[in-house]
């Protein structure tokens, strides 16, 4: 497929004694090269080898994206897309950490690593601990990756299992003759 994709993080204020703000995902957009102009004149983050720059500040929130995302669809993670695009809401699938960075008050910003359109690579990622979000697919996009799933997705024919019973006893191969 490769598909160029953007990430869009938001940092917004909450009101709770505890934590004075949340990063969430905002949005995941196709990358046509419109953000070459808006690079040049925002403030600019790079952080582990992935950078960001800002596109909206306010009081109460900021709206950081970064470029450079590169999605392909590969046949053996089939499955996971069609889990994917079969559930009630189809969905990209964003891993992210917090990173080091002296721009925030509490040191930490969100910072998109991978974006996956896989359901089982989402699920192994959140076993393995990472912070993973998703946010919806639609329109052309969602009916590419559904013909995708239709030519490379063959479901594994179920094997029956024969109940324990029906497996037999284990007999000698000649009954014994009675003395």
């Amino acid at each position: 497929m490769g598909l160029q994709v953007a990430v869009a993080m938001r940092l917004e204020q909450i009101d709770n004694p505890w934590q004075s703000h949340k990063w969430s995902l905002d949005e995941v957009l196709v990358d046509l090269g419109q953000f070459v102009g808006l690079r040049s004149s925002a403030e600019v983050i790079e952080v582990c080898g992935i950078s960001g720059f800002l596109v909206r500040r306010s009081q109460q929130e900021e709206t950081w994206i970064y470029t450079g995302f590169q999605l392909d669809l590969f046949a053996d993670e089939a499955q996971g897309y069609y889990l994917n695009v079969s559930s009630p809401q189809p969905s990209w699938f964003v891993m992210y950490r917090y990173e080091d960075s002296s721009l925030f008050a509490d040191g930490k910003i969100a910072v998109p690593h991978r974006v996956m359109l896989s359901y089982n690579e989402a699920a192994r990622l959140l076993d393995g601990g990472e912070e993973v979000d998703r946010y919806p697919i639609s329109g052309q996009l969602l009916e590419s990756v559904q013909l995708f799933v239709e030519e490379n997705y063959r479901p594994e024919p179920k094997k029956r299992q024969r109940p324990e019973s029906f497996q037999g006893a284990t007999r000698p191969a000649h009954p014994l003759k009675g003395d």
